[in-house]
């Protein structure tokens, strides 16, 4: 089930209406049933797999827990490991690496190959296989007590607000919520729901408006020129920041209205300074995963320049291939690792120029060309995560800087507007809900909107919700769209 259709509209409200009416000792039962159900909207089937991760995490964490021996100890971390792992490489890299070897072999002129299958790939299972192994590390490493519930531990794994695109929980943050007495909070609901609208805007109004840009132009690479391609790249970088926030927007709001909360995944990402910066804001649940169960465990910083390159190229092309089983997401993880490196070997010469530039006397403008760089760079690699080959990635690349002398007019600009499918009165419209999305957020980088916005009286509040109901109904495209994330 979608957080955008129709069917979510029906089955939230029902939700919370049966959780507040239940006792207090049923309500993980009905939320465990619930989030299942939400699950199983897509393919029942794939609700098995869910099952099996739980069950699976679940003993190994208890044994684990209730054994000494540390060699046996070890054993069941490998042995859920080995199992989680195991089942997000057959149904989301098998096609992957087999298609990669086969092309391998025939150019060794080999008669060798290795069968392709034509799985559906489990929504969510790079998430929810993330979550369940965290809870796993964190019992062996002793900072989380194995859970003895199986049901709550159950709903930990499957907690709908959070199940398909995270963020990606900490058992130490979430299950002792599902043990506390929830409430129904007026002032949590409304904030939860106002939460949920503003997901649901910049998913329907911004995100899948700019997405006619992007997918006219990166379907036809060929049929494109730079101006198309910089302005898609544009439109894309804002589209899935629009897409996936406006996804977690409304995850935990719907969490908030039913007492719970859940981590922030997103910090104004574009406004960074720095790649190191950028990973600090975006997808955050994600960066830390990455940072507390690959990147320390190699060393971290405590290493030489030469291990700490490498620790830093295995976490960001791990991080590619967990986005998505193809070469463009394994580049594009890639370009990252190769944007720290190169920011850590031009730390000083960066600096230097800056001082020569009498950029230092100048902090606000100095920052602003960090800010600028940083997006720059953001945008190529997000080519590379948006192309649909790596032929196509390369097309676009090299093509940047053509055919700018064909929007040097008035007219060419109008034609420009034309070639990229969205006409005049949808760049109008793009514009508009881009620059109230960006407006708020330059807002909330100054105070807390939320809190400024609870001290502001009811008829403003309601006022301001209707119209942003208003502009999902005026604006929002209605073709739809699955949220991005969803395919990782």
């Amino acid at each position: 089930m979608q957080f955008n259709s129709l069917g979510f509209l029906v089955f939230f409200p029902m939700v919370v209406v049966f959780f507040f009416a239940a006792p207090h000792r049923l309500r993980w039962a009905l939320l465990l049933g619930a989030s299942y159900y939400f699950y199983a909207a897509w393919k029942p089937a794939y609700g098995l797999l869910v099952l099996l991760s739980t069950l699976i995490d679940y003993y190994a964490a208890l044994r684990i827990s209730r054994i000494e021996n540390r060699r046996t100890r070890r054993l069941f971390l490998f042995f859920s490991l080995f199992s989680n792992l195991g089942m997000l490489a057959f149904f989301k890299y098998y096609n992957f690496f087999s298609h990669s070897l086969n092309s391998v072999l025939r150019l060794a002129d080999s008669t060798v190959s290795l069968p392709e299958h034509n799985f559906l790939l489990p929504v969510g299972i790079s998430f929810y296989t993330f979550q369940t192994l965290s809870y796993t590390f964190d019992v062996y490493r002793g900072t989380q007590r194995a859970e003895q519930h199986l049901g709550i531990f159950a709903l930990y794994v499957s907690f709908f607000p959070q199940l398909v695109a995270g963020p990606i929980e900490r058992a130490g943050r979430l299950l002792p919520q599902f043990r506390d007495r929830q409430r129904f909070d007026y002032t949590l609901a409304t904030s939860g729901l106002s939460l949920m609208a503003w997901g649901f805007f910049k998913k329907l109004a911004i995100a899948d408006r700019l997405g006619v840009v992007v997918n006219h132009v990166y379907a036809n690479p060929a049929d494109g020129n730079g101006p198309q391609f910089v302005l898609a790249t544009f439109c894309f970088a804002l589209q899935i920041y629009c897409d996936f926030s406006g996804y977690v927007d409304i995850g935990i709001g719907s969490a908030r209205v039913l007492g719970f909360h859940l981590s922030p995944n997103f910090e104004r990402p574009y406004a960074a300074e720095s790649i190191s910066d950028f990973w600090r804001r975006w997808h955050m649940s994600l960066s830390a995963w990455f940072r507390d169960y690959v990147y320390l465990p190699l060393g971290g910083r405590k290493v030489s320049f030469a291990r700490w390159s490498l620790n830093v190229f295995v976490v960001f092309l791990a991080s590619g291939l967990w986005h998505g089983a193809s070469w463009t997401f394994v580049i594009w993880g890639g370009l990252h690792g190769l944007y720290m490196v190169g920011a850590r070997v031009t730390q000083t010469y960066r600096t230097t120029w800056a001082e020569r530039c009498g950029l230092s006397r100048h902090p606000g403008v100095h920052r602003r060309i960090r800010i600028g760089v940083t997006f720059v760079l953001v945008c190529f690699a997000w080519i590379f995560f948006r192309a649909n080959t790596v032929p196509d990635a390369l097309y676009i690349a090299r093509n940047l800087t053509t055919g700018w002398l064909e929007v040097s007019s008035l007219a060419g600009i109008d034609r420009l507007v034309t070639q990229i499918g969205l006409g005049r009165r949808g760049l109008l419209v793009a514009v508009l809900v881009t620059g109230l999305m960006v407006y708020v957020q330059k807002l909330q980088s100054r105070f807390s909107v939320h809190v400024w916005f609870t001290q502001k009286p009811v008829w403003f509040r309601w006022a301001s919700y209707d119209a942003i109901v208003l502009a999902i109904l005026l604006w929002g495209n209605y073709d739809s769209n699955s949220f991005i994330y969803f395919q990782f």
